[in-house]
């Protein structure tokens, strides 16, 4: 037995094992269970992913070719896909959900969606990038970044702080997608760290000083890269892909981090969790026990440059360590209102 198949099965007896406590007949029909799920199923997993299929479809094909189990995998925005769970309820097909930032994950979470996972999977991520009640983990880490046109804005004069970005001086020229999840992710820790009434400021602030609007993190970049706007917000990941196709010297965008504190440098996840109704919750539970295993953490690591979040496992080459990106000092648990996020983004016309 190959060694993701050795999770599958450790996996699986984990979880029939958290569900086999409470009377007599629960426990035995919970140990019979455990029997029959000691090997492989080989039933297909489930996974709606808000994280898009060039990005991790080969992961989930690697997966297949290592255990023989297929992956279906439904590819959409992590909020709308959060949204679709929640609304399946019990009726879901989903067995795993993917997201790319916490806020989702929280509310997943608080609507009594996502299953408690097994010491097993959060013991092996450190306790501020996973929930409270140990029902999501992250599975790779992100910092906020402003992306700035070096040809155009000296490294001293990018903002230090993300309130500063509606200053006249930057009108029309700074980039922010807010119908992606990470950006939506970011305002909800506005929110919490700010307050409400000052992100809403801070929004209309951006659309009073013409910010431009774009849909992903990739076009913010490319549009910062060839002059088109001076500055952008997106992830870090973004420009190290870029970097890696044509390497950093070709480049005019370039990477700042705002100040400790600021919500602008945000420490996000993308993370993961068992879908409760599921009922292949140990398949679901095997592939994230895989996800977070070092040489899977390693492979993020070299293609997709976030950082990893298992100990052990260096973070990518060129940036600074995760420890020492300082957003603002939240839980990332308290990102769980996006809803009320996603509102406020339609009540001033970003969405």
């Amino acid at each position: 037995m190959g060694r993701a198949a050795l999770a599958v099965a450790a996996a699986s007896m984990l979880f029939v094992s958290a569900c086999s406590s409470g009377t007599s007949e629960e426990a035995t029909q919970g140990a019979n269970a455990t029997e029959a799920a000691s090997e492989p199923s080989g039933d297909a997993i489930v996974v709606y992913s808000g994280r898009n299929e060039e990005l991790v479809g080969p992961l989930f094909k690697e997966f297949t070719a290592e255990t023989g189990i297929p992956v279906e995998v439904r590819y959409g925005d992590t909020a709308e896909l959060a949204a679709q769970i929640i609304e399946e309820g019990s009726a879901s097909p989903a067995d795993l959900y993917f997201g790319q930032d916490a806020g989702a994950l929280g509310a997943l979470d608080a609507a009594g969606q996502c299953a408690v996972l097994p010491a097993g999977i959060t013991e092996t991520v450190p306790a501020m990038y996973r929930s409270v009640d140990n029902t999501w983990t992250g599975v790779t880490g992100r910092a906020r970044v402003i992306a700035y046109d070096s040809s155009q804005v000296s490294a001293d004069e990018v903002p230090t702080s993300v309130f500063e970005l509606t200053d006249p001086k930057w009108k029309g020229q700074v980039a922010f997608a807010p119908t992606n999840g990470s950006f939506q992710a970011f305002v909800t820790a506005m929110r919490v760290a700010a307050g409400d009434d000052a992100t809403r400021e801070w929004l209309q602030g951006m659309i009073d000083n013409d910010a431009q609007l774009f849909e992903k993190n990739g076009l913010i970049r490319d549009a910062v890269d060839a002059g088109q706007v001076q500055l952008g917000l997106i992830n870090h990941y973004y420009w190290h892909q870029k970097a890696s196709e044509v390497g950093d010297d070709a480049m005019n965008v370039q990477l700042a981090y705002t100040a400790a504190g600021d919500p602008g440098t945000l420490v996000n996840v993308a993370g993961a969790c068992v879908i409760a109704p599921s009922d292949n919750q140990a398949g679901a539970g095997a592939l994230l026990t895989w996800m977070l295993s070092d040489d899977i953490q390693q492979w993020f690591v070299e293609n997709t440059f976030e950082y990893p979040l298992t100990p052990g496992v260096a973070g990518p080459a060129g940036v600074p360590p995760i420890d020492d990106v300082q957003g603002p000092d939240i839980p990332l648990a308290e990102l769980e209102d996006l809803p009320g996020t996603l509102q406020m983004l339609q009540d001033v016309g970003l969405t």
